[in-house]
């Protein structure tokens, strides 16, 4: 998968925009100011952090190789997925989706209302 590729997925999520705090290397996915994801985006193969529950978190670092725990990211909370292949296109979907819909859990009701 390439990062424009990545990148539409990401931004496919309401209210979701792109900036780039940490330099112009780490793309960071936020919704409501609150990041859901982070892309180093000359890695070869690209990485990304996403958020998980705990659970999750260790589970997809059990079926899959590629997944770690997050780098420079709470290791409870966070994975580091390479996108090298070995996780098919649907199953990182739904790891963005997740994570996207973890942070939207905790926004505060007058924010929930605003993405409406």
């Amino acid at each position: 998968m390439r990062f424009d590729e990545l990148e539409a997925i990401c931004l496919s999520k309401k209210s979701s925009i792109k900036e780039f705090p940490f330099g112009d290397e780490v793309a960071v996915f936020k919704v409501m100011n609150k990041m859901f994801a982070l892309v180093g985006i000359n890695n070869n193969p690209l990485r990304i952090n996403l958020k998980a529950t705990p659970d999750d978190c260790l589970a997809y670092r059990d079926i899959y190789q590629c997944v770690t725990p997050g780098y420079h990211m709470n290791k409870k909370h966070w994975n580091t997925v390479v996108i090298d292949g070995e996780m098919p296109q649907e199953i990182l979907e739904d790891m963005i989706d997740e994570s996207y819909e973890l942070i939207v859990s905790k926004l505060t009701r007058t924010q929930k209302e605003q993405l409406k």
